[in-house]
Order: structure tokens, then C-alpha cells, then sequence
């Protein structure tokens, strides 16, 4: 099958369209042909060598954590799924690499495609979706009435989040600068311009803060929340209990116990909560917020589309910074 192949860990290193095996097929598992997948900082980050202590993967690989397609095979153990059933997933950790024709997913990881969307914009959901869903409703347990501050709003993540927040009842606040009025009409309740204002001076006795920025950011979002509050993290630092949970290694526990060491005892002086969250694969969470999607309360935006071929420069253009919305690889 064709894929995009990474050869090595490289920040500036290019990945290129080559032939890979097809994906040997589990008793759980689906054979789903790939028609479009979404693109995410996370495979920038594993193609740069970031995350080989947390995801130690083999070379070469073939990247890509977010697939709609149809479903072409279903191992002897499938109940749920069928050939042609129209498909959308974030494929479990090392099992991921939807820049390519063919993908095997586990059937518990996998959710029917919301009825309303085109496969690019099923593309664009899984992952920034689950995180949302396991921030705000796992994690948070947000209420209605309760208040919210969700950084980045015209992100991929922060697009999402605003409007599951809004569904169930919350308060949004958000931070923006070139898009101010359009996360807006996304939900958020303030919009604060974070080129003009200091959100720390302005946002004060929230229940819930999701973070997705740097450290020093992370840190001035203490003062934002009030005693009990919740500080959730999705670009670290990872704390001891995320690395019990996902079973690293000792010492890679060590390190990451020693970079959220800080941020933990701050968190715990002011009575707050502080946790890391790395979203999990999730079929039934994806199947809940498929009938949120095609109920009305939550739409995806796409920012662009590529061709497969330009794979790579998708990529190149995620790590701009500069989209508004998903980054798309049409493959089918």
C-alpha cells in the first residue's frame, strides 16, 4: 500500500510517499481504507524525537492519528462493524499511521462517522474531540452554570471544547487575537485579545482551566481559578500519576515527576488541582459526540485540505501555527 513514511526522528527532516506492507489484521481489529486523515502537532512532535521517551516507536513509521474511511475487512471477533460501514477514529498508540491507504484499528477504538460530515470533516474530530470530551467531562465534570477558561480558542482543540462547554451549560472564556469575533460565534462568552490584555487580570474565580500553551502560561493560569478548581494541561508537564497510568518506565517516571514538581506545588498551595491529560483512543466517546455532531451542537472547521502527495507540507503548515480550525490529507 502507499503511505507517507518517516525513515527518522528529525525536526527538519522530510517524510516521503512510499510503499508499506498492509496492516496485519487482529481478531478485535477492522481493515478501514483510509479516505481522508487529520493532521495534529502530536505527529510533528513524535517526528522531531520529542516523545520517544513516552511513545518509544520503531523506524520506520508511517504517522497520522485521525481517519474517517470505510470499512473493508473485520476481524473474527468483530461484532460491532461491518465491510462498508463508514468509519472515524484516533487510532490506540502504536497502532496509529493513518497517512497511508490502509489502516487496522482496533473495534473499540473505532465509531460509526457522524451522518452529517464529508470524510474530511469526520477527519478533522477524533482526536481534538476525545480531548476535549476527557478534559471537560471525564476530568472536569463540568456543570452547567460553572466557568470555564479554554486557551487558544480558534485552535483545533480550543474549536471544540468552546462548543462542547457551551452544551453542557458552562461559561466560556477564551483567548484569541486575529479571530476574536469568530470564536465569538463559536460560543465563547469573552473573547480576551491576548496581544492587547493580560487574561490573569481579567479572568478570576473559574472552576475549570484548560491549558494547551507553554509553562509560564500555565503558571499564570493559577490565578484564574478559585480554591477546588481544576487546572488540565494537554501540553504538560506530565505528573507522576499520568506516568503510573500509562506504565513508563521508572526513571521516565522520575523525570516527569521532577518537571511537574513545580507546577504541583503551586497548584497545591493555592487548594487547586493540577493534572496532565494525553487523551486516550475511545470508539463509545467518539459515538457519543457523533450524535452531538449531527444533533447540531458541535461543528468541525477545516482550514485546508491537502492532496496526499503534499503530506508533509500539511504538516509543515500545522506547525506554522497560523491555522484556524483542522489541517486535512485527502487519500481517497
Amino acid at each position: 500500500m502507499k503511505a507517507i513514511i518517516l525513515e527518522r526522528y528529525s525536526k527538519n527532516g522530510r517524510m516521503r510517499l512510499g510503499d508499506m506492507p498492509e496492516p496485519e489484521l487482529g481478531d478485535n481489529e477492522v481493515l478501514v481504507q483510509v479516505h481522508a486523515a487529520g493532521v495534529n502537532p502530536l505527529d510533528a512532535k513524535i517526528k522531531s524525537g520529542e516523545f520517544k521517551l513516552l511513545l518509544p516507536y520503531r523506524l520506520p513509521l508511517v504517522l497520522g492519528h485521525d481517519v474517517a474511511g470505510v470499512v473493508v475487512r473485520v476481524g473474527g471477533r468483530v461484532k460491532k462493524f461491518k465491510p462498508g460501514d463508514e468509519v472515524y477514529s484516533r487510532p490506540d498508540d502504536f497502532r496509529i499511521g493513518a497517512f497511508a491507504e490502509l489502516i487496522a484499528i482496533k473495534e473499540d477504538s473505532l465509531a460509526l462517522k457522524p451522518k452529517s460530515l464529508s470524510m474530511e470533516e469526520a477527519a478533522s474530530i477524533p482526536l481534538v474531540a476525545l480531548t476535549a470530551w476527557q478534559a471537560l467531562v471525564e476530568t472536569a465534570k463540568l456543570k452547567k452554570g460553572q466557568k470555564i477558561f479554554i486557551q487558544a480558542g480558534s485552535g483545533g482543540v480550543g474549536i471544540i471544547a468552546i462548543q462542547l462547554a457551551k452544551h453542557l451549560g458552562a461559561f466560556v472564556a477564551t483567548t484569541s487575537t486575529a479571530n476574536v469575533e469568530w470564536v465569538k460565534k463559536l460560543g465563547a462568552d469573552i473573547v480576551i485579545d491576548y496581544k492587547k490584555d493580560d487574561f490573569e487580570k481579567s479572568l478570576h474565580g473559574y472552576d475549570v482551566v484548560l491549558n494547551s500553551q507553554d509553562g509560564k502560561i500555565l503558571e499564570k493560569s493559577l490565578s484564574v481559578l478559585k480554591p477546588g478548581g481544576e487546572l488540565i494541561s494537554i501540553s504538560g508537564p506530565p505528573t507522576p500519576e499520568f506516568a503510573d497510568a500509562v506504565k513508563v518506565p521508572w526513571f521516565v517516571k522520575q523525570v516527569m515527576r521532577l518537571l511537574s514538581a513545580g507546577i504541583r506545588r503551586k497548584a497545591k498551595r493555592l487548594d487547586i488541582n493540577y493534572s496532565f491529560l494525553f487523551m486516550k483512543a475511545n470508539g463509545g466517546q467518539l459515538h457519543q459526540l457523533a450524535a452531538l455532531i449531527d444533533s447540531g451542537a458541535i461543528r468541525p472547521v477545516v482550514d485546508r485540505v491537502f492532496a496526499f502527495e503534499a503530506t508533509q507540507e500539511a504538516l509543515d503548515y500545522v506547525e506554522t501555527g497560523r491555522a484556524k480550525g483542522k489541517v486535512v490529507v485527502k487519500i481517497r
